[in-house]
């Protein structure tokens, strides 16, 4: 049997029946739970691996919404249109449209949800390709993955929510009339059927599964991923054995500042950009606006052919990223008393480094970047010593392709009908973000959708009782 996770006497059995299962306990698994079990439903979450979290546990930067509390109380003036416009820009405007105005006309209040369940994000940062600071995480300035998923771990404990891990979900069961009504479920005690009223896909996307990148992007099967290691696609293969519609799988995000060069691929948030942090090439120069969208920045990297390039920040912006001290801590940080100690110790050239950052620091006082048109992460030069750097190369990051949702997060069949039953949220589902993901919209899908899935399964089952 699958190990209980949470429970007052610590053990439980798993039970033949509930009103709703979700398949993966990540962002929004858990939020798609806790918002379940507040409406009334009986519900049980599976997930497949030994730890919880998924991939929310690496997203670093934050968590995007627009109109927000949080931002008045910091004097910025924001609205969902930008947010709306933005972002299906930073999609290549192929994003779902009905998709995303659910997702920005409700980021506001998912940000209120979270504060209500003593998950609070009020501090503030900005990603690429979008205008205004957006990017709510902790006052810490934590990552605000972890944070996320152990606050959601602490309400799914209070409220006593089922969740067995080590147990994979291996089929979905569909009765005469299509209807999906349970799961198959192995365990470490072998296999067995759960019927429920509802269930609710979670499982994550694929940038860990070599069969699956391969099929729908050969030319990515050798990159390094940034994804926890079972984000294999399980819920889109569950998904298309009952008919599901998957829709642009071929859209696989690489996120430009990844550190490679060990075994264990580390993905250096977005958010310390956003603080101030530039990029430079072998010769100590920029090379681009490196708060453009991932894909632009990811492909003028890669277009340097010189072996990835180097982030490069000083102490202030250290202070305001504190995911640094994690990077040190695990050795990919160099460093420098002077630039010069810095251009020497990972071997770029001195002259030009010198030169670059004080043009840049002119760029920020003077808040005109006439060489890269940078805009934003603007609020803080590069001069207060010791100096850092990180080496970074693109990694496979997000998959945003997936199983075809309405805003209701109901699964459509390959006819475009609704599969009655079955629902999806967060990565494994596809659409939002078109070809290219936005820093901070992935948290913030998690947690809307998740939010959503919650309600749509609470009043669907509703009619069953």
């Amino acid at each position: 049997m699958g190990k209980f996770v949470f429970t007052p006497n610590g053990s439980a059995e798993i039970k033949d029946r509930y009103d709703a299962v979700i398949v993966g306990a990540g962002g929004a698994g858990l939020t798609a739970a806790i918002q379940a079990k507040e409406l009334g439903l009986n519900v049980a979450v599976f997930e497949k691996n030994a730890d919880l979290g998924g991939n929310t546990n690496r997203a670093s930067s934050g968590m995007n919404a627009s109109e927000s509390l949080v931002q008045l109380n910091e004097g910025i003036i924001d609205n969902k249109e930008d947010f709306y416009q933005e972002t299906l820009k930073g999609g290549g405007r192929l994003n779902d449209r009905d998709l995303l105005r659910y997702f920005v006309d409700h980021s506001a209040v998912a940000i209120d949800w979270l504060m209500n369940h003593g998950i609070e994000l009020t501090n503030l940062t900005i990603t690429g390709g979008m205008s205004k600071k957006r990017a709510h995480r902790p006052a810490s300035m934590a990552p605000v993955g972890s944070y996320l998923v152990t606050g959601a771990l602490k309400q799914i404990k209070e409220k006593s929510i089922p969740v067995f891990n080590n147990s994979r979900v291996i089929s979905l069961l569909q009765n005469e009339q299509k209807k999906v009504v349970g799961i198959e479920v192995e365990t470490d005690s072998g296999t067995r059927k759960v019927q429920a009223t509802a269930i609710l896909l979670a499982s994550g996307g694929f940038g860990s599964s070599k069969d699956l990148i391969q099929k729908y992007r050969p030319d990515l099967a050798n990159y390094k991923t940034t994804n926890q290691p079972g984000a294999t696609g399980d819920g889109l293969k569950l998904a298309a054995k009952v008919d599901a519609q998957l829709e642009q799988m071929e859209f696989i995000q690489v996120h430009p500042t990844a550190q490679t060069d060990t075994d264990h691929v580390y993905l250096i948030g977005e958010g310390l950009r956003g603080e101030g942090a530039i990029l430079v090439n072998k010769s100590g120069q920029r090379f681009v606006n490196e708060l453009n969208t991932r894909k632009i920045v990811s492909d003028a990297i890669t277009k340097l052919n010189e072996d990835g390039a180097y982030l490069l920040f000083d102490q202030t912006i250290r202070n305001n990223f504190t995911a640094v001290e994690f990077y040190d801590h695990v050795g990919l940080v160099n460093q420098g008393s002077s630039i010069e100690e810095l251009a020497e110790n990972i071997g770029v050239n001195s002259n030009n480094l010198k030169k670059t950052i004080s043009k840049w620091n002119e760029a920020v006082k003077n808040k005109n970047d006439s060489e890269y048109q940078r805009t934003t992460g603007m609020d803080r030069t590069i001069e207060q010593g010791p100096f850092f750097a990180i080496h970074i190369n693109p990694a496979i990051h997000y998959t945003m392709g997936g199983i075809h949702i309405t805003p209701k997060t109901e699964v459509l069949d390959s006819d475009g009908n609704i599969i009655s039953g079955l629902y999806a949220a967060g990565e494994v589902s596809g659409g939002l973000h078109g070809n290219n993901r936005i820093g901070g919209n992935s948290i913030a899908e998690t947690v809307i959708f998740g939010r959503q899935a919650g309600i749509q399964m609470s009043e669907f089952t509703r009619q069953y009782k």
